[in-house]
């Protein structure tokens, strides 16, 4: 296992060109649809989404739709990381697991709500460069681990939420049991060519509450090769 430990000074998301659009995207894409958490909200509109895309694509940042970060990775549209997020239902003090780092940019949303945020990926490039990213926008107390998404992270459980931003087929059982009693893990069901949907799964004791909130489109989650 490779480690990033980032335990970081502050944001300082400074005021940029971009927070006009980045004001429209969540009044128009967010508010104007059902993200109502003012909390999220807020997280949105302060988290540079540029900053986590390549520079090339940047001017396209603040549009709801993904984009590609290279190595069969994309960053997920504005409204799925919202959607993700609100239902998650962090609150500050909590410990929460994202599994699919991917450009960090769904663990710098996460990281305004609470201090405690936990991030995996099998990628050893993306881990790199989502930790290096973190660390120059100045995000408190992140950290990033380039590992099997599918395994959790045993060390930093129980999780009040886990959030997992790529598709797969079934639930990992050890996911489920890294939760907390009345934990949420939030988590695409599907396959890449078949129809895939968001579910939110709540502990209670040994009992499991799905949810089904909506249809989602990801790239799968990696199992490591053996």
């Amino acid at each position: 296992m490779i480690f990033f430990v980032l335990v970081l000074a502050g944001q300082g998301a400074a005021a940029d060109s971009f927070a006009e659009a980045r004001a429209r995207m969540v009044e128009k894409d967010l508010k104007g649809r059902d993200i109502i958490d003012v909390r999220v909200l807020a997280a949105m509109a302060q988290t540079p989404r540029h900053l986590f895309v390549p520079q090339h694509l940047q001017r396209w940042a603040y549009n709801d739709h993904p984009l590609p970060i290279g190595h069969g990775a994309t960053i997920s549209q504005p409204y799925i990381v919202a959607l993700m997020t609100q239902a998650a239902a962090v609150q500050s003090g909590q410990r929460v697991l994202e599994v699919g780092t991917g450009s960090g940019y769904q663990a710098a949303v996460l990281a305004t709500l609470t201090d405690q945020v936990y991030t995996i990926e099998i990628s050893p490039e993306l881990a790199r460069s989502a930790a290096d990213r973190l660390q120059k926008l100045g995000y408190h107390q992140v950290q990033v681990k380039c590992g099997d998404g599918y395994q959790g992270w045993p060390e930093a459980a129980p999780f009040d939420a886990i959030i997992v931003t790529a598709a797969t087929r079934e639930i990992p059982p050890v996911l489920k049991a890294q939760l907390k009693d009345g934990g949420r893990l939030i988590i695409p069901l599907g396959s890449l060519f078949g129809p895939q949907y968001l579910l939110r799964l709540t502990r209670d004791g040994h009992n499991f509450r799905e949810e089904m909130l909506c249809p989602v489109a990801f790239v799968p989650l990696i199992k490591p090769e053996k």
